[in-house]
Formats: structure tokens, sequence, C-alpha cells
């Protein structure tokens, strides 16, 4: 063989071999399919949510199972209540007391009560006159030396004290003719608001005794059990939502330009072969991922890829966290602004 058709063949290998490296080092994370659509390669992923409760007491019962699909608003466990329920009994009883006394107050005072403090004060004057009575006859009978100094003496004490106690008697029966002060009154309703929050307080513990499901999900751990001691800090149960639910794929820097906001997409998955689940592209990171510190040349450049998340229409509750799946995206289509795609009875299709 000639040595010029020798070398024209190592370089059309090494050509080959070049252009196949350049393929697999700078576009991993996607390739263009037939027709201008972009394949990905990733998982799918869930939100999740830590359970526990928010209070402090050993727990009672606990209602499901791991695997169990739950509705939003399912009672998930409880607490014992013993406590709490007494504490509600207390607050209650503590309200009625103080309804009562601002009903007093507000009411003011009886027509009895007056009568009675009116007929005190009659009686309190006429022994006031018929001590001034007695004193002013010992006076008198002292001025004629038929009575003691101290005769005079104790009748002025007994007159005055008997004209003090009118006078008390008189402020009294002011008071119950007035009734209440307006400050005893606001007092009382600020304390009546008082009872009110604190009985509400013992009704929200009380209901805070119970966990129920935030929204549609499977119980994926059960971390604790009847009879530990529940705290807020510590999960109880581990809830994967069942809605949104997305792939996580890498989108090459190339193609970033190309894939819109609300793109249609179709996702499918080795566990079920043959059938493609609608979606649509609901994310793109803003910032790139394995970024070089220093990007120096527009080949290093395109090594560069984003998160994205193609959210899925999963309605028989196909995929799984951290299944492996398959996207199809087609390139170029027209920017959605990322809107919510209902996906009806759109997903699952063959």
């Amino acid at each position: 063989m000639p040595k010029k058709l020798l070398f024209a063949l190592l370089l059309l290998v090494l050509a080959a071999g070049l252009f196949a490296g350049y393929r697999w080092w700078f576009a991993p994370a996607g390739e263009t399919a037939g027709g201008g659509a972009l394949a990905l390669y990733g998982n799918v992923d869930i939100r999740e949510a830590q359970l526990a409760f928010n209070g402090s007491e050993h727990i009672a019962e606990i209602l499901v199972q791991e695997g169990d699909r739950v509705s939003k608003g399912q009672l998930l466990a409880r607490l014992h209540t013993e406590l709490l329920l007494a504490q509600v009994a207390e607050a209650e009883a503590a309200l009625e007391a103080q309804r009562a006394v601002l009903a007093k107050l507000e009411a003011g005072s009886r027509p009895e009560e007056i009568h009675k403090a009116q007929a005190e004060l009659a009686a309190a004057r006429a022994e006031a006159k018929a001590a001034h009575d007695s004193y002013r006859r010992v006076a008198r009978l002292l001025e004629k030396k038929l009575a003691s100094p101290q005769d005079e003496e104790q009748a002025r004490s007994l007159a005055d004290a008997a004209a003090a106690r009118v006078k008390a008697l008189e402020a009294a029966l002011a008071l119950l003719e007035a009734g209440p002060r307006e400050e005893d009154i606001a007092a009382a309703r600020a304390q009546l608001k008082a009872r009110e929050a604190a009985l509400d307080l013992a009704r929200q513990r009380l209901a805070d005794a119970e966990l129920h499901a935030p929204a549609d999900g499977v119980i994926r751990n059960r971390i604790r059990e009847p009879g530990d001691m529940a705290f807020p800090q510590t999960p109880v149960l581990t809830l994967a939502f069942v809605d949104p639910v997305w792939v996580r794929a890498y989108l090459p820097e190339p193609m970033l330009g190309r894939v819109r906001l609300g793109a249609t997409a179709w996702i499918t998955t080795d566990s079920y072969p043959g059938k493609r689940y609608a979606g649509w592209v609901g994310y793109v990171s803003p910032s790139a991922e394995f970024t070089p510190k220093t990007v120096q040349t527009p080949e290093l450049r395109t090594r560069l890829v984003y998160s994205v998340r193609v959210f899925a229409c999963n309605p028989a509750g196909e995929l799984r966290l951290g299944m492996p799946a398959s996207v199809e995206i087609e390139l170029d289509q027209a920017d959605a602004g990322n809107p919510p795609r209902p996906c009806g009875n759109s997903g699952g299709q063959s």
C-alpha cells in the first residue's frame, strides 16, 4: 500500500475519533433526536414533608402505615389528650365566672340594695337626732351644776359618732345609686377577653394533639410509634406529595436558547416501556452547574449545564421518587411563559 494512501486513512480514522470524542466530552447531558427534538435523561423527583406534632405529649396512636395514600386533611395520628381536655374545661369555667362578674357590674346595684341602704340611713339619722338632743339636755344640766363635765363630754361623743355614721351611710347610698365605676367595668371586660384568649389557646392545644395530612400524598416513612414522646422538633411521619411530580434533568448550555418555559415534553421510563407521560418544562435554573472557575474558551463554555424541571402528569401514581426517566422536548417552541398545565386525562398515554 502506498505511503500516501496509508497516511490518508490514518488521518480519516483520527478525525472520526476526534469527532466522537468531542460529542462525548462536550455534550454529555442531552442529545438531539430526530425531527428537531432534544432528549434528556434524569430522575423523577417530588417534594416531601416531615410531619410533627405542634405539642409535647406521648403518642396515643398512629393511624397509617408506610405506603398508605392519604388525602388532604386526613387524620394521621393523635396524642394523649387527658391533660389537654382538663385544661379546656378549666378555661371554660374561668370564662363563665368572669362573664358573671362582668354582668353583675354592668347591671349595677339592685333596687333591694338601694332600699336597704335608704332604710339604714333613715335609722342612723334618727339615732343621730336622739344623740344630739341628749347632748343638749346634758349641756343644760351642766350649766345648772346638775351634771358633771364627764357626762357632757360622753354625750357629745355619742352625738358626734352618730353624725359620722349618718355621713358614711349617705356616701354608701350614693355609691349604690351611682353604680360601678366605668374603670371597673372596663377592667372586667379586659379580663373577660383574657379568659376567652386562654380558652382559645387551650382548644388550639387540644386541636394540635391531632396530626393531619397537609396535602394528598403517600406515607413514605413512619418515624415514631405509639408510646414515644412527641416534640415539635421531632418528625413523626414523612409524607411524599403526589403533586407536583417532575423529572430533574440537565440542559446543555448550547440548547438553553432553544428550550422555552412551558414547552411541551414527553416522558418515558424503563418501568413502563412504550408508555408516555405528558409533561412541560416548568423551571430552568438561572445559574449553571459544573461551572469552571475561569471560563477561558468558547469550547469550555459548552460544558455548562442548567438544571431543569420537566413537570409530569401522573394520574395513576406510576412515577415514583428516584425513578430513571427519559424526556423528549421539541426545540424552538413558542415561549408559553411557564403557564400552569392541567393534566386532565392526557397523562399516561400510550
